[in-house]
């Protein structure tokens, strides 16, 4: 499948065109995005069409399906403002960057766009994670921060059955 960028795309024109330096865990500092092509941006999900959803791991620093990697994520207002979190990668979409939903350690638990993950290592207080089903996004290579960890295969198998009803990819 080749990448095209579909006008849904949210993307922002802020920030200073260098990565964020890392921020102390009380620091409230919004870090701007990354405005050197390594974006990561929301897409909506009808821009995808059929999507291959496969657990493929490989610690080789690139960002892989199964593997939760640290990127900046845009928050919903779409406002040039985000912040530095995990996202669990789904799929490859082109040579350059990957398939995401992001994680939360905030509890939904009445909420059917938030899937229960449980403890892992990415992240490193060791609470609980859920990943949004609600928001997808593109991640390039360049726009990942660190890899976190891989989730098992079953569980990755969880969300992507999950993913694969919402959104009939």
């Amino acid at each position: 499948m080749t990448s095209r960028r579909a006008p849904s795309e949210r993307t922002s024109t802020r920030g200073s065109g260098t990565r964020p330096a890392p921020r102390s865990p009380g620091s409230t500092r919004t870090p701007p995005q990354p405005s050197n092509g390594a974006r990561t941006v929301e897409i909506d999900s009808r821009t995808l069409g059929h999507q291959r959803l496969g657990y493929s791991p490989q610690r080789d620093a690139r960002p892989d399906p199964g593997e939760v990697v640290w990127t900046w994520v845009p928050y919903e207002e779409n406002d040039g403002r985000g912040k530095d979190r995990p996202v669990l990668v789904l799929a490859r979409l082109s040579a350059n960057s990957v398939l995401a939903v992001q994680l939360t350690s905030k509890a939904h638990p009445d909420d059917r766009g938030a899937l229960e993950l449980g403890a892992g290592p990415w992240d490193p207080s060791g609470r609980p994670s859920w990943v949004r089903l609600d928001r997808l996004f593109r991640v390039t290579d360049g726009g990942m921060r660190r890899e976190g960890s891989a989730l098992d295969a079953p569980t990755y198998a969880r969300v992507a059955e999950a993913l694969q009803q919402r959104y009939r990819f």
